[in-house]
């Protein structure tokens, strides 16, 4: 990769991304002094209970920073990568963007495509390596500063920043720490670039490659016939979205925080062993799940404690 030299115009960038974990990475952009010259978003999507379109979080960003946007349904036609090509950009800089690249467009920018990605290479390439990181129990994660290629997250890595996974992260406290960590990646990256400095792509080696695949709400239900510390990473690494599902008694809820247990039983897994202030200790194949915030259908997120006092019963459960 050639760099420019001190002294030249600054980078031409068009950054890529989509979601609130891209956001972090565009300020980096801006604030590296390189010049953004377009965001390039997914189209705006329902939300809300009137399901009215709304931007992403980067396309808000963007608008509020008077950076050009593109929304293109697809990169695969002429006339989009005419459109990318007119920005003259020396770089694209993809991050959670959501739309594949085709090898053409990759072509386009004099650098060539940069990517960070939330996993330490070639673990968990995909759509959602933090969930999957948790749901496997890994002890790290990290995030990946990558030359772009054809291949899905094969490219090799220029730079890398690590994290420990601690035993209370959830989904979205991991994602917030990586967010912030694929931004100082980036700085330290684009840092180089304008100093005039090569960055030296390390390929990815072919041992250990795992795929992070796209969420899916089915995956929230959780079976006790699984071992409790099993249960307790769902709860985990589905916060905040699509966030856990379990039966309590016959009543099916949304759980928000659970603790794995060794208690030795011979109970049904689902069946309630104990009921108080703490929670609510379920059987599981192996273990229990002591469940500690629970939200019922149509309510709020809620503790053990208030959701005991709606259902007294459960004390006399065992």
């Amino acid at each position: 990769m050639t760099a420019a030299s001190p002294g030249e115009p600054a980078l031409r960038i068009v950054f890529a991304g989509t979601p609130e974990f891209s956001v972090a990475c565009l300020e980096a952009c801006r604030a590296s002094g390189a010049e953004v010259v377009a965001v390039y978003t997914q189209p705006d999507r329902p939300a809300g209970r009137g399901r009215k379109l709304t931007a992403g979080p980067v396309k808000q960003a963007a608008l509020a920073a008077g950076i050009a946007v593109e929304q293109p349904d697809s990169l695969k036609s002429a006339e989009a990568r005419d459109a990318l090509a007119a920005y003259r950009p020396d770089l694209l800089v993809v991050v959670a963007y959501g739309l594949i690249l085709p090898r053409k467009v990759l072509e386009i920018p004099r650098l060539g495509c940069w990517n960070v990605h939330a996993s330490l290479l070639p673990r968990w390439r995909g759509a959602a390596p933090i969930q999957r990181a948790i749901l496997a129990g890994d002890a790290e994660s990290g995030v990946d500063l990558m030359q772009m290629e054809a291949g899905l997250d094969t490219g090799p890595v220029l730079l890398e920043r690590r994290t420990p996974i601690h035993p209370d992260d959830t989904g979205g406290s991991l994602h917030d720490r990586l967010s912030q960590l694929g931004a100082e990646v980036l700085v330290a990256g684009l840092a180089e670039l304008s100093a005039g400095r090569a960055l030296t792509p390390q390929p990815q080696p072919e041992a250990g490659v795992t795929y992070a695949h796209k969420l899916d709400k089915a995956e929230a239900k959780l079976d006790f016939q699984r071992a409790a510390v099993e249960l307790e990473r769902q709860v985990r690494a589905f916060d905040p979205w699509p966030v856990a599902e379990g039966e309590i008694a016959g009543e099916t809820v949304r759980v928000w925080a659970a603790q794995a247990l060794d208690t030795a039983h011979t109970a049904t897994p689902g069946d309630v062993l104990a009921a108080g202030r703490d929670g609510f200790e379920l059987a599981c194949g192996t273990g229990a799940l002591r469940i500690t915030a629970v939200q019922r259908a149509g309510g709020k997120r809620i503790s053990a404690a208030d959701y005991l006092n709606a259902r007294p019963e459960l004390r006399r459960a065992r």
